[in-house]
């Protein structure tokens, strides 16, 4: 079994489960923040539509320069509606899956960095990249949106067999 057929499906579990999240952020309080260090709902809403197409990127590229000298440094979208960051998600989502699928087992192997400029973060495989910057974060921001809906008091969804709120 190719590597990437072995990580479709927990994608496609997980953006599945993500987009339910997405789906249920009430954009009035999308300033919200559950203390002053927090993220915002909405900069952390943006933040996971953003990352889930990071997966592309990290097949297509060898590096994410997110403050490259003598260029402009990444800017984090500001999307304000439900709809917006949902068409954004899904899009994002596609594009890494679509990426994902037409991988071979050796683009999984290929050194990747993450820096700014002359500072490198880190230099991984692909698919340690993968794993960890793409899905493991993912879910860990995703978790992050479940508590601010419950201290919102917005039912969450169920994402690995029901929520409270659903039995």
């Amino acid at each position: 079994m190719r590597i990437a057929e072995m990580l479709l499906p927990e994608f496609d579990e997980e953006t599945k489960g993500t987009r339910k999240v997405l789906a249920r952020l009430p954009e009035e309080q999308f300033d919200w923040q559950p203390h002053p260090k927090s993220m915002s709902l909405g900069k952390l809403a943006n933040h996971v539509v953003d990352m889930v197409g990071w997966g592309a990127m990290t097949l297509r590229e060898t590096e994410f320069d997110i403050a490259p000298e003598g260029g402009a440094a990444w800017q984090l979208p500001n999307r304000t509606t439900r709809e917006a960051l949902l068409a954004a998600f899904d899009a994002n989502a596609a594009e890494t899956r679509a990426a994902l699928a037409a991988a071979d087992d050796a683009d999984f192997g290929v050194p990747w960095t993450l820096r700014a400029g002359p500072q490198v973060y880190f230099t991984l495989p692909r698919g340690a990249v993968l794993r960890s910057m793409i899905f493991n974060h993912l879910v860990h921001h995703r978790a992050q949106l479940t508590v601010y809906l419950r201290l919102l008091d917005v039912p969450v969804p169920g994402l690995y067999g029901p929520s409270a709120d659903e039995q």
